[in-house]
């Protein structure tokens, strides 16, 4: 019962000894000046036996509050601490015959106690009763019961003196303590934002570096794929004795160089395809298609089922590029005769169609291949647009480049 009713006090911060040590200081000076008070007017307690005796208690006392005031282990073991020191309390107060000292001792004691068990009210008033007790017992036997009632009145107002210094001690360590926690709770904010836009800034650079990739193999590699189709095309046209087509091929792949070299660096400084400024994502895709079908020969064809289609700037770079990657793909690998590209357009959105006739392949190993940009460019350009990219193919069965993009509610 008395366990639940006393709980086991906080363990004493470093903060908490500092701001209670002026308390032990006072009491201190008030119990070296009692010490010589007490034996410049008592006569017998300068008696080597009794003076002893007398000294001995002081400095018991005086050492269980310094020893309260620096070492967690009497923090613990309070209950015995504040037992031990009723009693060398009520000892000197036998020996001294109910000098002032006396008081003093009783009032730190109880001031003491109320600081300790601060906010458990019911512990706080069990201990000042039983220290009142004690003072009272203390005074009566030193001084007799009619002198005792004569002073009674003066102790309301000394205990109500200590207790008034304890509670606003006790509360202005309270305020302070919450202003460390509120401290402490700004530091761990501050941290997690550090972190957090620590954390911000490295996926924005890891996406810088990711839409970097594959501009630069969107520019720098498709361009110089379609070169060498074309060098390929002029060499061929110039063994078969066919000067003249040799020559227009090759113009073209000098046009296609400085396009290339052109969008490079448009694409350094994260500038949008030059095709997208001359019109609309319609006529990009369309002159994207006439100089794929000029450059490789093969038999293509534009299909558009839209009248106007508005799309943002960003969206449509991100259409064109995987338009451009796909007729590629198809130059590079597909070995086909004819390729179509259709965009249509319907009320839920838009589809972008890329499709041959050539050799056909394995998406799933198109996808895993190590340092392969394409196929995988082409997805993360599908999700960041909102849409949808498949890729349908099979070895000998020709290929499909589906990208469907719906549009947004509201």
């Amino acid at each position: 019962m008395l366990k639940r009713l006393l709980p086991d006090p906080e363990r004493p911060t470093p903060d908490d000894i500092a701001m209670s040590r002026p308390f032990f200081l006072i009491l201190y000076l008030v119990m070296a000046g009692g010490y010589l008070a007490v034996l410049l007017s008592d006569a017998s307690l300068r008696e080597p036996a009794r003076l002893a005796l007398f000294t001995a208690l002081m400095l018991a006392q005086g050492a269980l509050y310094w020893l309260s005031e620096s070492r967690t282990t009497f923090r613990r073991r309070w209950l015995a601490y504040f037992v031990g020191q009723g009693a060398l309390t009520f000892a000197i107060g036998l020996l001294t015959h109910g000098h002032w000292l006396i008081l003093a001792l009783y009032m730190a004691l109880m001031g003491q106690a109320a600081g300790m068990l601060w906010p458990n009210l019911r512990a706080i008033a069990l201990t000042v009763f039983i220290c009142l007790g004690l003072l009272t017992l203390n005074l009566i036997v030193s001084w007799g019961l009619q002198e005792f009632v004569q002073f009674l009145p003066l102790i309301g107002p000394m205990l109500a003196f200590v207790l008034t210094y304890v509670v606003l001690f006790v509360r202005q360590a309270e305020a302070r303590e919450r202003a460390q926690a509120l401290l402490r709770e700004l530091e761990a904010a501050h941290r997690q934002l550090q972190e957090y836009a620590a954390r911000v800034e490295e996926l924005t650079v890891s996406r810088e570096r990711q839409r970097m990739a594959q501009e630069l193999h969107d520019t720098l590699a498709q361009g110089l794929a379609g070169l060498i189709l074309q060098l390929e095309a002029a060499d061929s046209h110039l063994e078969s004795g066919n000067p003249a087509r040799a020559q227009a091929v090759i113009q073209q792949a000098m046009q296609r160089a400085r396009t290339t070299l052109h969008e490079a660096r448009r694409a350094i400084h994260a500038l949008r395809p030059a095709a997208l400024e001359q019109g609309s994502l319609i006529d990009a895709l369309g002159r994207e298609v006439d100089q794929f079908a000029a450059t490789t020969g093969l038999r293509t064809t534009f299909d558009v089922d839209a009248d106007s289609l508005v799309v943002p700037s960003e969206v449509a770079q991100d259409i064109l590029r995987i338009v451009q990657e796909s007729l590629s793909n198809v130059a590079r690998h597909a070995r086909a005769s004819h390729v179509l590209v259709r965009l249509a357009q319907s009320s839920e959105g838009f589809q972008v169609l890329v499709q041959d006739d050539g050799v056909g392949f394995d998406p799933a190993e198109g996808l895993e291949r190590p340092g392969c940009f394409g196929l995988a460019g082409m997805q993360e350009r599908a999700q960041r647009v909102g849409g949808v990219l498949r890729v349908e193919s099979a070895p000998g069965r020709g290929t499909r480049v589906v990208l469907e993009v719906r549009k947004e509610k509201g």
